[in-house]
């Protein structure tokens, strides 16, 4: 079965990061929330309080599908000042795997730290000003290679959805589409 690894920081949009973490979980993938900073607890850029699985100094990257990065702000600047998790998108882009990102992180994380060069991607309308190489796109969600990017707290559903079709098929898709009765 898959794995998945969504981060979590100080400042991240809540329902961003939750809603593609309840898709995955609805559909049997294994779904670590990771913190980034020196506990699991973090407040979220609506000042709502969550405890996460782990921190990030406690988990071992290599055995994850896909490092999921929910954006919000300052949730997006504390991911990519992480060097444990830019670290982990390195290896994990060098190996082909999965990273996911939206809102902000596309920008503020992934193509700030490179990770969109020569990729079409979108996010958040603002912070394509990051992409350094990549070329963004309005749309909802784009899945380019190893990289799937979403524009906004709106399209964070699709987000989940993409990665469930993604990591296991689309009739895994099509049945958590209608569990949660979307249309």
């Amino acid at each position: 079965m898959a794995k998945v690894y969504a981060m979590i920081a100080d400042g991240t949009e809540e329902v961003e990061c939750l809603a593609v973490l309840d898709i995955l979980r609805r559909s049997g993938i294994e779904t670590v929330l990771v913190a980034v900073g020196e506990t699991r607890n973090v407040v979220s850029s609506h000042k709502v309080k969550i405890e996460a699985d782990a921190t990030v100094d406690e988990i071992d990257f290599s055995d994850g599908d896909v490092i999921f990065l929910p954006g919000g702000l300052p949730g997006s600047e504390n991911l990519s000042s992480c060097e444990t998790l830019i670290a982990a998108l390195s290896r994990a882009n060098a190996d082909n795997r999965r990273i996911a990102a939206i809102c902000a992180a596309p920008g503020v994380v992934l193509g700030r730290h490179g990770f969109l060069k020569d990729r079409t991607a979108t996010c958040f309308p603002g912070f394509e000003k990051e992409f350094q190489g990549g070329e963004y796109t309005r749309q909802g969600v784009v899945t380019d290679g190893n990289i799937t990017t979403a524009r906004g707290l709106g399209f964070a559903i699709d987000l989940g959805i993409e990665l469930v079709r993604l990591l296991i098929d689309e009739e895994a898709a099509e049945s958590v589409k209608a569990k949660i009765q979307y249309c």
